[in-house]
């Protein structure tokens, strides 16, 4: 294998590494918007919760007031009842007084229900606060827990990058050029090793010239099936291994 290919192989397996942090880095980021989105849920049903009871409240204030005027008119009926003469006007006065207990009946009736429901909404606030502030915690927690591990890929990627530019600055620029190309529609597989005569990209089996093209390992070969470049694995002695 000449020493374009195996710069070209070894570029490939940096930007794999690379391209692998992206999901690293949205599952960090997706598990961090899940607890903000709890806290966010929370402060938005808490706030519904309270507009709730001051929307009841204002209704229990309007009853109130209707009851004021409704004490009132009771006050002026039994008034008027003292100075009645006639049976017509007593019968009146008691169909008056009858519609006037009955509206203060009702008033009564929703100011204690408004306030049963207003008790329930604010159990339910203050249960939503203390849920609220375990989210919080949590929160700040996966915050933290987010924050160290981009830390540590900015670093690994620092890293990266600086290999990578060294390989490209070595590298042939046809070469890369070319690569970049196929990298553009094959993503990670742009550079794909030969097992058992076939491309690990499209998985076809490559025909014998190609096949002793890639052996022979000159110049830089193409996959005649897919297009991505192809490349025959060193064995471990050539790596120098044992």
């Amino acid at each position: 294998m000449n020493k374009d290919i195996k710069e070209l192989v070894r570029l490939s397996e940096i930007d794999r590494q690379l391209d692998s942090f992206a999901p690293k880095i949205e599952a960090a980021n997706e598990k961090l918007q899940r607890e903000k989105s709890k806290i966010e849920s929370a402060e938005e049903e808490i706030a519904v919760l309270r507009k709730q009871i001051e929307e009841n409240d204002d209704k229990i204030a309007t009853y109130e007031e209707q009851i004021k005027a409704l004490d009132e008119q009771l006050a002026s009926i039994k008034k008027k009842g003292t100075e009645i003469s006639s049976e017509k006007e007593m019968k009146a006065l008691a169909e008056e007084e009858e519609i006037a207990k009955g509206k203060l009946a009702f008033d009564n009736e929703e100011i204690e229900r408004l306030q049963e429901i207003n008790e329930k909404k604010s159990a339910l606030i203050e249960d939503l606060e203390t849920s609220l502030e375990e989210m919080r915690k949590s929160f700040a927690e996966v915050s933290a827990e987010t924050e160290e591990i981009l830390s540590s890929i900015d670093g690994q990627k620092a890293e990266l990058f600086a290999k990578r530019d060294e390989i490209i600055r070595r590298i042939d620029q046809k070469i890369l050029a070319f690569y970049e190309k196929i990298r553009k529609w094959a993503g990670n597989t742009a550079v794909v090793p030969i097992r058992k005569q076939a491309c690990y990209g499209c998985y076809l089996k490559i025909n014998d010239k190609t096949y002793a093209e890639v052996i022979k390992g000159d110049e830089l070969t193409s996959c005649t099936h897919c297009g991505r470049i192809i490349y025959l694995e060193e064995s471990p002695v050539e790596h120098g291994e044992d």
